[in-house]
């Protein structure tokens, strides 16, 4: 059987996307072969479609998936053929019918978890990971604590309303509708903010936490939401910037930090916490706990072909999706 694999030989639109023949080969050693059965579909995929985020090219997208171990190269000792498995990794190359990857982000898939479930929530369910579990305002955070999150309604949003209730924690999300703003009260956000009628959202967090402001506010959006965000804080409160998906954050003038209480800013990657497969396998293990304990369900909203992911991108960017979007082999 002919393997397929999603290229782009030049960064651009939707329409840069081809499917084409590949040869898969053998791994090589702390390498594996993996066959998906699903392959996860993320705004990280869109910056390295349209240069954003540059790779050489010509260039494979896909940064998560799921499947069955066909082989295992050389040294790799926690899988073996026939495992189910699933991952979140660099390099890109999840829109693929197989692959060759390193071993060391793909984890085994408990048996209660299914295929498209697995390719859908490892790269935003180890990012709510990281963000919720290690990327900590002064004092860390307690049951009753408020935390600001953008984006509620998307797939990492989604995750992380139900991994803030879990953990007890104030969510007060923020979408662009009121279809999208119940979606994450549905999915256990204390409080949702519609920021196309409330565009001083950072008022209204106020109102919230009773003059006080969030402990963090974790912020994908970037520059339409940067401003708001740092009048969210309460003093010594942490801005997590994880990405910009209305565009790149301005430059940031430090006493503006001063300014707004003494606060604290990061610019957190998932791929600096999955560095080692020790630090992977402790992420997903939390993960896997809460998504087969019924803490976390993984919302999948829309199915695609692999042959067409044009579509999907388009409606991706679009902010179409609700959840999570798989693309299936």
């Amino acid at each position: 059987m002919g393997e397929k694999a999603v290229v782009i030989a030049a960064p651009g639109g939707p329409e840069q996307l081809k499917l084409v023949d590949v040869d898969v080969g053998a791994p090589g050693p702390g390498e594996i072969r993996i066959r998906h059965h699903a392959c996860g579909l993320n705004y990280i995929d869109v910056y390295h479609r349209n240069g954003a985020y540059a790779l050489p090219l010509p260039a494979r997208l896909g940064m998560e998936g799921a499947g069955v171990v066909e082989a295992v190269g050389e040294g790799v000792t926690h899988l073996s053929v026939g495992d189910r498995a699933a991952y979140a990794s660099q390099p890109p190359g999840a829109y693929a019918t197989a692959r060759v990857m390193p071993a060391k982000c793909v984890l085994k898939l408990p048996d209660a978890i299914d295929f498209e479930t697995g390719a859908a929530m490892m790269l935003k369910g180890l990012t709510v990971q990281y963000l919720l579990r290690r990327t900590l305002p002064q004092g860390g955070l307690q049951a009753g604590d408020f935390v600001l999150f953008h984006a509620a309604a998307g797939g990492v949003g989604l995750i992380a309303c139900q991994w803030a209730r879990a953990l007890g924690l104030q969510l007060i999300g923020t979408a662009g509708s009121d279809e999208k703003c119940q979606l994450a009260l549905d999915h256990g956000a204390a409080h949702a903010i519609n920021y196309r009628r409330d565009a001083d959202f950072a008022a209204r967090v106020r109102e919230i936490t009773g003059g006080r402001g969030v402990k963090v506010v974790y912020d994908s959006v970037g520059a339409d939401t940067w401003e708001g965000s740092l009048n969210s804080l309460a003093p010594f409160g942490l801005l997590a910037s994880f990405g910009g998906a209305s565009g790149a954050v301005p430059p940031i003038n430090i006493g503006t930090l001063a300014a707004k209480g003494s606060v604290y800013v990061t610019r957190p990657t998932l791929f600096t916490h999955i560095a080692t497969h020790q630090a992977t396998q402790a992420m997903g293990n939390e993960l896997f706990d809460m998504v087969a304990g019924g803490k976390v369900r993984i919302r999948i909203d829309k199915r695609y072909a692999l042959a067409d992911v044009a579509e999907a991108h388009r409606d991706l960017e679009a902010r179409r999706l609700l959840g999570s979007a798989v693309l299936l082999p």
